[in-house]
């Protein structure tokens, strides 16, 4: 299991779903960062520091990412209660429609890097990727 063979095809497998991914946030002209950003307020609102930990993102590059995706209408920021430092991140009416067509893309596109193997092998892949993911991601984070 710990063979350098597989670490390096579970590289080459990231790169290949990177690469997918970001083709996909092109073609609705995101950059995957918003597509990521979109994904994770698209059905509920959330605070800036959750988003934080959730993408992995260091708080100034939040808010850069922010700023950007702000400016183009797709996501909007609010201070829900008196403490202004706590903000809250949602989809504006526009952003979720965008999300809601790139996950349909990312749902139709995205499972072709597997159309090459045999179908139980398609749904092997499917069941194991869907476990990693589900042990490994943080709770709320999906596309």
């Amino acid at each position: 299991m710990n063979s350098p063979e597989f670490g390096n095809a579970l590289v080459g497998l990231s790169i290949v779903i990177q690469r997918r991914f970001v083709q996909i946030c092109g073609d609705h002209d995101l950059t995957p960062a918003q597509g990521q950003l979109l994904c994770s307020v698209t059905d509920r609102p959330r605070r800036m520091a959750e988003l934080a930990a959730a993408l992995g993102m260091a708080k100034n590059a939040l808010s850069q990412l922010v700023d950007r995706t702000e400016r183009r209408g797709l996501v909007q920021r609010e201070s829900p209660g008196r403490d202004r430092r706590v903000i809250t991140l949602y989809a504006t009416a526009e952003g979720k429609l965008i999300a809601d067509a790139l996950h349909a893309d990312i749902a139709q596109r995205l499972p072709d890097i597997a159309a090459d193997l045999d179908p139980a092998d398609q749904q092997a892949f499917q069941r194991i990727a869907t476990a990693i993911a589900d042990t490994r991601l943080p709770h709320g984070q999906s596309c």
